[in-house]
């Protein structure tokens, strides 16, 4: 629910929070022009009250609610309650109803700036549109000279509506006050709207949650694509997943997270495969370091040089021409690449004043050599700025000699950890081998991790059917006893055919 006097900005709330939530928006005063115009038994009663000057009785608009609460999109969707319930006794028939909020949301701003933002409000009678001879000035002389004003917007009509939106408000505020938040709406729309996407997605993650069950609100997943044996992929499925990554990393950063890592091992991103697939993983990154400078960000892409000295001097085979193949790729506008998107090594010094955020393509140790040390360095010198691993390999790869495995690896591999994911895709094979795939583990912030088992259907055609989610990363025993049909409270040590998973973590 949702409450905000007059020209607190709540319609705009509203807007933004449907869109983002894919809420339904519930007015009462869009209902009640619905039913009148639809000439329901409903709407002819409202009809008399409305037509009469008096006010529509509570009973009716209580009616109109729970009827549109109680069809399906409402109820798969999750709905927003505008300016409704206005008095106690219209709470207590909610209640009665058991309709409950997660959240009531008031909007706060001191009534001298409502009086100002109504005052100073002017209608264009030809588009409609709302203007403010301060705030938002119409654009040119000839619309300011047919400007008017609502006859609602005088000082002293205003200082009335406020002073009833005041009783009405102190009415109902008890009856909702375990899960009421005042919100400061005197701020611009965008910092009000982060923190009110804060709070509902707080919620949305508690809910899912409890009920055990992947968000039904996820941007733009449409579940897993099929055939990902079949190599190389079409562009939509990459493009698919490229999106995939995106809003989870733009989500995580949006709540203030800045040491990510993106693993992702479809075929075609997976270099460990087929070094020549590390051109698809360059596609994933432009993507992201693009969407990124479209917001105004100045992002530096950073792949690691050669490491070591002697016989142990050079750099990972998979890494080997990734620069310059940054360097040759399409970046867009011409500006684009050295001015919001530079190219950078891993290490201290790579890190500039004007740089905002850092994505490191596919960090790694290499043999008797470890890059933790500059990227240590580095996320040391980025300070609070994000930096963002894609597809990274941290674990020790010892020398003959053994050591890398003596020397300092507890606190490398601590510091490993520091690195939360935000996104996570693996496809799950029989042990040692690439086919068939036998399921699918995925996590996008802030969402709970969801595992998946492939199934096969007539005609040649497969899909995938969610099995089990989990708040953290499940174990390889965890997986296995899904995919067995085990419920979660009976053990099960990796064996037999399902044994595949065991080192699918390692």
């Amino acid at each position: 629910m949702i409450s905000g006097a007059p020209a607190s900005g709540k319609g705009t709330q509203c807007e933004l929070i449907v869109h983002k939530f894919g809420l339904v928006h519930i007015s009462t005063g869009d209902l009640l022009r619905a039913e009148v115009s639809a000439g329901t038994d409903i709407g002819k009663r409202a009809k008399e009250f409305m037509n009469s000057g008096r006010l529509v009785p509570d009973e009716i608009v209580i009616a109109m609610v729970a009827g549109r609460l109680s069809r399906e999109d409402a109820k798969e969707h999750g709905w927003l309650l505008d300016g409704f319930p206005r008095s106690f006794a219209q709470a207590q028939s909610l209640d009665k109803l058991n309709v409950k909020p997660d959240i009531f949301l008031l909007l706060d701003v001191p009534d001298e700036i409502l009086i100002d933002r109504c005052v100073g409000r002017r209608l264009d009678p030809v588009t409609g549109k709302i203007y403010h001879i301060k705030n938002y000035p119409p654009e040119s002389d000839e619309i300011k000279a047919r400007l008017v004003t609502r006859p609602d917007d005088t000082e002293e009509k205003v200082k009335a509506r406020l002073q009833i939106y005041k009783q009405n408000s102190e009415a109902i505020i008890s009856a909702y006050s375990d899960v009421m938040v005042k919100i400061d709406a005197n701020r611009p729309k965008e910092v009000v709207f982060e923190e009110t996407q804060t709070l509902l997605s707080q919620i949305q993650l508690k809910r899912m949650i409890k009920t055990d069950k992947a968000s039904p609100v996820q941007d733009k997943w449409r579940g897993i694509p099929t055939r990902l044996n079949n190599i190389p992929h079409s562009r939509d499925i990459r493009a698919y997943f490229y999106e995939d990554v995106l809003q989870a990393t733009i989500r995580s950063i949006k709540d203030g997270n800045t040491r990510l890592r993106v693993d992702i091992n479809i075929p075609e991103l997976n270099p460990e495969m087929d070094v020549y697939r590390i051109g698809t993983l360059m596609e994933l990154v432009r993507v992201l370091a693009l969407s990124f400078a479209d917001d105004g960000k100045r992002v530096k892409v950073c792949v690691q040089g050669s490491m070591g000295e002697g016989a142990l001097a050079g750099m990972p085979l998979q890494l080997a021409g990734t620069r310059k193949i940054l360097e040759y790729m399409d970046w867009g506008d011409d500006e684009t690449l050295g001015t919001f998107v530079k190219l950078g090594a891993i290490g201290g010094k790579e890190v500039d004043e004007e740089d905002d955020m850092f994505i490191l393509v596919a960090p790694q140790n290499a043999v008797g050599n470890c890059i933790i040390d500059d990227l240590q360095a580095m996320t040391t010198a980025a300070g609070k700025r994000p930096v963002v691993l894609i597809n990274p390999r941290l674990k020790d790869l010892p020398a003959s000699s053994g050591i890398m495995q003596t020397m300092g690896r507890e606190q490398r591999l601590e510091y490993a950890l520091t690195f939360d994911n935000c996104y996570v895709f693996r496809l799950l094979y029989y042990l040692g081998t690439q086919y068939p795939i036998m399921g699918a583990l995925r996590m996008s912030y802030p969402y709970r991790y969801e595992l998946y088992k492939r199934v096969n259907e007539e005609n040649g055609k497969e899909k995938y059917v969610l099995l089990a989610t989990y708040s953290e990363r499940p174990t390889p025993e965890q997986i296995d006893d899904a995919f067995s049909g085990k419920s979660r409270d009976q053990s099960k040590k990796p064996s037999g055919i399902w044994g595949f998973l065991s080192s699918v973590f390692s």
